[in-house]
């Protein structure tokens, strides 16, 4: 057994201004930094140490992974860890967003499914998680909606996971055994 602590990245400037953000990225905002600085301040609290740690290409991503490690270690950029792409919606007001579930929405715009992103998702957590050996923990920050999508490709009850907004640098807390993933549970540290 083996534990992911799968994160979304601090707040944006896109986040801030309500741009739809997908695979075009933005800065982290000061109250994204200290937000890292607070899942930091978590992990040392729970006396939580890390094997191996992963992101994805967003600088967003990269740039939250080094606060929340201190620069201290080592990682992997990963392209299939990246947002949803939202094609021609990208930088876009996030107004024009339709209501989550997308399924194909985005598609028509050259962007990518939900069942692409639970894939590319599943895919990319499993090939790391399968290279942890037992009792490692292992850090992974990644984006709101591709980790939405990954817990549904786990099946994760979709209503469960309504009730637990996924705020910037919120941590989900995962067992990996048996090639099987568990939810434990979703921590908001801001």
């Amino acid at each position: 057994m083996s534990k992911l602590y799968l994160m979304r990245h601090g707040e944006t400037y896109f986040n801030l201004w309500h741009k739809i953000q997908g695979w075009c990225d933005s800065p982290l905002t000061e109250s994204g930094i200290k937000q890292a600085q607070a899942a930091r301040q978590y992990f040392l609290d729970k006396n939580i140490h890390f094997d191996a740690a992963y992101c994805s290409t967003s600088e967003r991503a990269s740039d939250t992974l080094e606060i929340v490690t201190n620069h201290t270690l080592s990682y992997h950029r990963l392209k299939g860890l990246k947002e949803c792409y939202f094609g021609s919606f990208e930088g876009q007001d996030e107004r024009l967003n339709p209501k989550p579930p997308y399924g194909d929405f985005f598609v028509q715009y050259a962007g990518e499914s939900q069942n692409q992103v639970q894939t590319r998702m599943l895919q990319a957590l499993t090939k790391i998680m399968i290279t942890a050996r037992e009792n490692d923990n292992v850090l992974v920050v990644s984006h709101a909606g591709a980790c939405f999508n990954f817990l549904t490709a786990i099946q994760t009850d979709p209503q469960e996971l309504l009730t637990h907004r996924l705020g910037n640098c919120a941590i989900i807390d995962l067992t990996y055994s048996n090639q099987h993933f568990s939810l434990n549970q979703i921590i908001n540290p801001n």
